[in-house]
């Protein structure tokens, strides 16, 4: 009966330490936003226009088998600018900032995955939320592993308003209109403890 129990104890002592071997051995990097830039495109009636993404926040995991376990990321709506008070604030009526002031990805899973020396080339699909509605996409980049614990990946979203429950805004008295699609532009730094 002691020697059962003692067998047990041994068990979920060793269990404990693999756990935490690998909860210890997972790494996460943060992106920095100073090193980091998203612009939004898109077109209207009258002329094409771009604002420029001030803060993105997010942070990646990878598990001790090198594979990604988590990746999120947030950008607050009000960090877009395009240089226009008009043009800023009929962005933010399209989000529907003041309910949902954030806009976030979280991924689901690595579709695709090639590394080559520093090079890396992935496909991810995740959960975009815009103005409250989340839908799946899938997200390609290029990435590089451009010095220990620092990992870049650049890469394009295309997307249409609508899709998000969102409509495209209008101004002066709606003489000029904004089409639905858009297209996300981003070049993301990752940084952390080196990837081993």
């Amino acid at each position: 009966m002691i020697k059962n129990q003692f067998s047990k104890a041994m068990i979920m002592t060793l269990a404990c330490f693999i756990m935490l071997g690998t909860i210890t051995q997972a790494q996460t990097l943060r992106i920095n936003s100073k090193l980091s830039t998203m612009t939004i495109f898109g077109t209207t009636n009258i002329h094409n226009f771009k604002s420029n993404v001030q803060l993105i926040k997010g942070e990646l995991t990878v598990n001790s088998a090198k594979k990604v376990q988590s990746l999120n990321v947030e950008i607050p709506v009000r960090s877009i600018k395009s240089g226009e008070k008009l043009m800023d604030n009929k962005t933010y009526e399209a989000f529907k900032e003041s309910k949902f002031p954030t806009i976030s990805f979280s991924i689901i899973d690595v579709a695709a995955l090639q590394i080559s020396g520093d090079d890396i080339n992935v496909t991810v699909d995740g959960n975009l939320t815009i103005a409250g509605v989340t839908k799946r996409i899938s997200i390609k980049a290029t990435g590089k592993n451009s010095r220990p614990g620092v990992y870049t990946f650049k890469g394009s979203v295309a997307l249409k308003m609508t899709d998000f429950n969102m409509k495209p805004p209008t101004a002066m008295l709606g003489v000029m209109k904004v089409g639905n699609a858009i297209t996300l532009n981003y070049d993301v730094t990752f940084e952390g403890a080196a990837i081993k």
